[in-house]
């Protein structure tokens, strides 16, 4: 998370860098972002040029990208792209806020059931998240997504809205008008020994699990998931093949 959040990457910063570097290192700098309640593999620089070239590496898209989240009910197709653009928009209603919602180029006409071309939002984005589905159960899918943008909760949204498959423990995202806990199957909640009231306490199931960076020759960055996601995959029984 960035300045804003608890428990800031950037104050650790000097920190880490005195434990890698026995107390003779200069400041890590951060070389991308990471939503603040995703887990999963983070790039940062010894140097400003190595921050620098990484920095345009990720706004070029040149950066792979590979996430595994946890979502729940199934996609349809098990494979596929989204593109769909994502603009923020506030949500009125007794307690008013801001999300990022789809903003499509097309819609259904209401009387005639024809394709209509939509005015354009100039605040859109371009939004493409691949997906893959690896393993289903217990009402949940374990899915693997590659964002070839990078829009802000993009994957979330694109999930939530595009899929019909909101992220376990996303609770922003799977309400529209109001900021409430995420309601789960009865399946979901017994097999996670979980009762619909502590479900405000799952916490977001969305781990970045591989960067690959081409310098030079590809580096590939792998961070297992954290012990909390592991601990689902089990409960859910949702068995993947080890990656």
């Amino acid at each position: 998370g960035g300045p804003g959040v608890k428990n800031c990457i950037a104050d650790v910063l000097p920190i880490l860098a005195k434990m890698l570097e026995n107390m003779k290192a200069e400041p890590l700098h951060l070389c991308h972002r990471l939503d603040k309640e995703t887990t999963g593999v983070m790039v940062l620089a010894r140097s400003k040029e190595v921050a620098e070239r990484i920095r345009l590496l990720f706004k070029t898209r040149q950066v792979e990208k590979v996430y595994w989240a946890i979502s729940l009910g199934d996609p349809d197709p098990a494979e596929g792209i989204v593109e769909i653009p994502i603009v923020e928009k506030e949500v009125r209603s007794h307690q008013s806020h801001y999300k990022m919602t789809l903003a499509p180029n097309y819609r259904l006409s209401p009387e005639d059931g024809k394709v209509v071309k939509i005015r354009k939002n100039r605040n859109a984005e371009s939004a493409v998240t691949r997906y893959r589905l690896l393993a289903s159960s217990s009402a949940c899918s374990l899915l693997e997504l590659q964002p070839i943008t990078g829009v802000k909760h993009q994957i979330r949204v694109h999930l939530a809205y595009g899929l019909g498959c909101p992220i376990l423990g996303d609770h922003k995202y799977s309400h529209w008008s109001k900021l409430a806990p995420q309601k789960l199957p009865e399946i979901t909640l017994k097999r996670l020994k979980l009762e619909q009231s502590k479900a405000r306490h799952l916490p977001l199931h969305l781990h970045a699990h591989r960067l690959s960076l081409p310098l030079g020759e590809r580096i590939d960055l792998v961070c297992k998931p954290p012990l909390f996601f592991q601990k689902t995959l089990k409960q859910l029984e949702l068995d993947v093949a080890k990656d």
